[in-house]
């Protein structure tokens, strides 16, 4: 997959044509997934064509509605990358997104960048998906100019799962709530944290529990709720299971940052400035103050027993 951050002037043209894709993609998941496998469908009539992600930085809502100083996002621009490798999709291009972009009409956008610059032949949209001033740009206005830019359109219906809609919103509303196994069916895969490991105070190697300290540069990734958490680890392409911790040590007085460590099990490298990703499987219990430190101990012993359990009981990544 080739990534690219372009200005919608500098956009590469396709003389074999494209499939494009339209959104931020918050996420990337189960209904993504299902765009992206449509995507694959369209490319075996289209053999010649590249297969396009059209994005933007940053998420449209933070310049659109900047008030909304709490969206938190599900994923990092990085992250976001590592997932969408997964399907194999030729090209990633993230639009810088500004208000002089949003002004572009949905009439503007489709004659600009998706014909004259990507040369589409074929958009697939997602249910609710609208672009261009005012959102003008629906699916019903794309199907019914289909001719006028020889552009074959697709609608993906909304994906429901269990009686609930897939949507970055419920997901988000899940993982704010600690409910990691709702959030993790509609993601279809793990939620994860990933940075680069930082020293702390090293209190965990005194007491037999060593942590690797994450540091998390993105400041709108949503870092689910303080407590326990049953974890898996990847650190060099590795699998291992894991304890993680995201609170403010309240046994140690009071420590206004917040930290997120995990320790690894089994594991007693030496990782600062390495980047590792940490990936949810099931919260274990909220952050307790402890009269002592030994209690904690015991307690951390007690947290790992329960995350052996659930990690061997659920398998895979």
């Amino acid at each position: 997959m080739l990534i690219s951050s372009l200005r919608d002037t500098e956009l590469p043209t396709f003389e074999d044509g494209s499939i494009v894709t339209i959104g931020t993609f918050d996420g990337v998941h189960l209904g993504h997934q299902q765009i992206l496998d449509q995507m694959h469908d369209l490319k075996k009539r289209h053999p010649q064509a590249r297969t396009v992600l059209l994005s933007f930085l940053p998420h449209p809502r933070l310049i659109l509605f900047p008030e909304q100083a709490d969206l938190k996002l599900l994923t990092t621009n990085s992250e976001k990358i590592e997932l969408l490798g997964r399907y194999g999709i030729d090209h990633l291009i993230w639009i810088p997104f500004d208000k002089n972009f949003a002004l572009q009409t949905a009439e503007e956008f489709v004659e600009n960048v998706l014909k004259k610059k990507l040369n589409a032949k074929a958009l697939i949209v997602g249910h609710d998906h609208r672009f261009g001033q005012g959102r003008e740009g629906s699916f019903e206005f794309l199907k019914s100019n289909e001719d006028k830019y020889a552009l074959e359109v697709q609608q993906v219906s909304r994906l429901d799962l269990d009686e609930v809609v897939v949507s970055s919103t419920q997901i988000r509303q899940h993982l704010f709530d600690g409910n990691i196994p709702a959030a993790n069916a509609l993601l279809g895969y793990p939620y994860l944290l990933s940075g680069k490991v930082v020293k702390g105070q090293q209190l965990g190697r005194k007491l037999g529990f060593p942590t690797a300290n994450i540091q998390i540069d993105d400041p709108n990734k949503l870092i689910p709720p303080d407590g326990i958490y049953a974890t898996r680890v990847n650190f060099d392409n590795y699998f291992f299971e894991g304890l993680l911790s995201i609170g403010h040590k309240p046994t140690l007085g009071d420590n206004l940052e917040r930290c997120i460590e995990v320790n690894i099990f089994d594991f007693n490298q030496e990782i600062y400035g390495e980047s590792i990703a940490v990936y949810f499987k099931a919260f274990i219990r909220p952050q307790i103050k402890f009269d002592d430190v030994e209690l904690m101990r015991q307690q951390m012993i007690l947290d790992k027993a329960k995350a052996h359990k659930i990690l061997r009981r659920e398998g895979g990544q």
